[in-house]
Parts: C-alpha cells; structure tokens; sequence
C-alpha cells in the first residue's frame, strides 16, 4: 500500500475522475462545451502514457495501479463513445464501430480475468497499444464534432474514420488475444 498515493497512481485516479467530466463538458451546448470536453479528454489520455512510464521509471509499480490503469482507459474510451453516440456524433452505420470497440473491450476483460485466475498474463502487445492511441485521437477529434469542423472542415469524417481503422485493429487484437487464451480455455474445459 506504500505506493496508493504515488504520482503515477494519483495520474490514474485524475484519468478516472475526469471521465464523468469529460461527459458533463460535453453535455454543454456551444463550441466551449466541447473544447472543455476536447481539452479533458486529451490531458486525461496524456495521463496514460506517463501513469506507467512514470511507475516504471521511479520503481513505484503496484498492484492498485496495475489494477487501475486498465479500468481507467476502458472507461475514458467507453463512456466517451457512448457520449458521442447519445448525441449523434456516431450514428448510423459508424454506430458499429463503437459496438465493436465495447465488445472487444469487455470480451477482452473477461478473458484478461479468466486468465489471472489460472496465473497466467496476457502482456499488451504492441498493436494493441497503437489501437488505443489510434482510439484516442478519434475520439479527441469526435469530442470536438461540429465546432472542429469550424477550423478543420471535414475533420469530423477524419476522426470517423480512425474510428473505423481501430475497430478493425480492435478485431484483429481481440482475436490475437483470444488465440492466446484459448489453450487455456481448452485445457480448463477437458479437466472440467
């Protein structure tokens, strides 16, 4: 517990805090409402670069922060695309997008604590991290919609369709990792 108030936890905890006001920023009518919510949501994805390289650096890992730092990105991702989606950013067929990303998401959850009962770790590959950072700025680009528009005509489409490429990077990691489990879940069906 030596490490509960460490800089990099405490940057977990501010990416957590920030998610139900990131939402509320966005619920505000105008160009101010979003940029708040834009300007929210960039600091707090900012903090999930350096909550773990920070922690890494000065020694100061632990297992609160190992435990935090996935559920703090889920849901800075999941509830700003369910915010988006509540206010007609993502519709129509984009809407799908979204749906793959949250099912990956939760699917990958449940397999990520399936596995940690039977000790074993799946480690973040690579691609997956570049799919989280592709996440990011699509939606940092979405939070902004119309009122980006208005610098950048046409950069609504462009963070749409970063939407789309992680969805299908998301596949392709969702699968990666399900390969990885399914052994496990073999195994644990055959002695069953």
């Amino acid at each position: 517990m030596r490490f509960v108030w460490s800089l990099p936890n405490i940057l977990t905890y501010l990416r957590i805090i920030a998610v139900p006001v990131v939402v509320a920023a966005l619920s505000v009518e105008g160009d101010v409402g979003r940029w708040t919510a834009f300007g929210l949501f960039a600091a707090a994805s900012i903090t999930d670069y350096f909550d773990g390289y920070l922690a890494r650096l000065w020694k100061q890992q632990s297992s609160l922060g190992r435990m935090l730092d996935p559920i703090a990105d889920k849901l800075l991702v999941s509830v700003c695309l369910l915010a988006l989606t509540a206010n007609n950013t993502i519709g129509g067929w984009s809407l799908w997008a979204a749906v793959i990303i949250l099912m990956r998401e939760i699917f990958v959850s449940g397999l990520r604590e399936f596995l940690a009962e039977l000790k074993v770790s799946v480690p973040v590959t690579r691609l997956a991290k570049w799919k989280t950072t592709l996440q990011l700025i699509a939606i940092g680009i979405l939070l902004l919609g119309p009122t980006g528009n208005e610098y950048i005509p046409g950069i609504s489409y462009v963070g749409l369709a970063m939407l789309w490429t992680a969805a299908l990077v998301t596949l392709y990691t969702g699968y990666d990792y399900f390969r990885t489990g399914v052994v496990f879940l073999m195994e644990e069906s055959h002695d069953g």
